[in-house]
């Protein structure tokens, strides 16, 4: 009798443990982004149904305004690793490491990318194997200034204003990728991505050591690598993106801006710093953010403060910084938040002491 009980409870015992593994199993393959767009979409429709569509409509706007970047770069990383060029390529940025850093700088201050449009082409090139130095140097340079807010900017805020940020733009590069450099010698940084993030998925059977092959359609375990690498990166992308620009919609609707922007114009020297601080978790469009900053300048912020708070708003915010959390593992995500707020409130000095000396 005893040992009847006694295997029945095993039994029992070892049909729990199977149906435990099997529900874990199950809760491990759902996609806690898209269940996380979802449940903000719920709670929206319950405390604030109003803004429901409109900012949908905001997620979509946004979505379609970088979905050709998006696109090229998911196309652009797909075809070197199915062609089996990211070693190469790698290689070859890994050589010129120092130019490298420069040359994104500069290019990253003249291109047309917003801190979220940014992340897709960072994907691509970190997929195609370019290390990180010049990576980072073009994520941090490039939500800055852009040609048209150059112009922008110069005529609301006058030229010495869109001079000192475009420097900046091309300084934080500059800061950014040096470290990188610096810590990858010694040893860090050896694998900035996180597994997920970037898929192999089908390129194992890609030999790695032979040279690239450029019409990799004409192989068939390329093609499926190709395929693969297409809707892993992109559905990747998209989700973390859509959540991102949702985040973004609602801090539009709710963070008061103005109120701080107000409240930087009273506490003197410490407006530089603290307008950094303040600067790298809010969200502050580049273009949006020109008749800001004149209006506080205006009511007495000094311009350098203005300019700390608009390029440590423009190089991360809460949807950015959740996009390239998702993307690079701790390490490399903590060096983009530190050089951000660093950075910013280290332009926005240089450019007190720029404005003192002349005065």
């Amino acid at each position: 009798m005893s040992t009847e009980s006694t295997t029945g409870s095993c039994s029992d015992s070892n049909f729990d443990n199977s149906r435990n593994y099997r529900i874990m199993t199950k809760l491990k393959k759902v996609d806690r982004v898209l269940i996380a767009f979802l449940l903000i979409l719920a709670a929206l429709f319950v405390l604030s149904p109003d803004r429901l569509m409109p900012n949908l409509a905001f997620v979509g706007g946004n979505i379609l305004e970088i979905a050709i970047f998006l696109g090229l770069s998911v196309l652009l990383a797909a075809s070197i690793k199915a062609s089996g060029a990211d070693r190469l390529i790698g290689a070859a940025f890994r050589s010129h490491a120092g130019k490298a850093v420069l040359v994104a700088s500069l290019l990253g201050a003249f291109s047309p990318f917003c801190s979220c449009g940014v992340i897709p082409l960072i994907a691509a090139l970190l997929a195609a194997g370019v290390p990180l130095a010049p990576v980072m140097a073009f994520w941090l340079a490039s939500p800055v200034i852009d040609p048209e807010m150059m112009i922008l900017t110069g005529a609301a805020l006058g030229t010495e204003f869109a001079i000192a940020k475009t420097f900046s733009a091309i300084a934080l590069g500059l800061m950014g990728g040096g470290l990188v450099m610096l810590i990858q010698k010694a040893g860090g940084f050896s694998d900035p991505l996180k597994n997920h993030a970037i898929s192999t998925c089908g390129a194992g059977a890609i030999t790695r050591d032979e040279k690239p092959v450029w019409r990799f359609w004409l192989q068939a375990e390329r093609r499926v690598a190709f395929l693969r690498e297409i809707r892993s990166n992109g559905w990747f992308l998209l989700k973390w993106l859509s959540l991102a620009f949702l985040l973004e919609a609602i801090m539009l609707d709710h963070a008061p801006m103005e109120a701080i922007g107000e409240w930087l114009t009273t506490i003197g020297f410490w407006s530089v710093p603290l307008a950094a601080v303040v600067g790298v978790p809010a969200y502050l469009n580049g273009y949006a953010a020109i008749p800001l900053a004149d209006m506080l300048i205006t009511m007495g912020l000094s311009p350098a403060a203005a300019l700390s708070f608009m390029v440590a708003g423009g190089v991360t915010s809460i949807p950015a910084a959740i996009a390239v959390q998702a993307l690079a593992r701790w390490p490399v995500f903590l060096t983009y938040l530190a050089v951000s707020l660093l950075g910013s409130m280290a332009v926005g000095f240089a450019y007190l002491g720029w404005i003192t000396q002349l005065s």
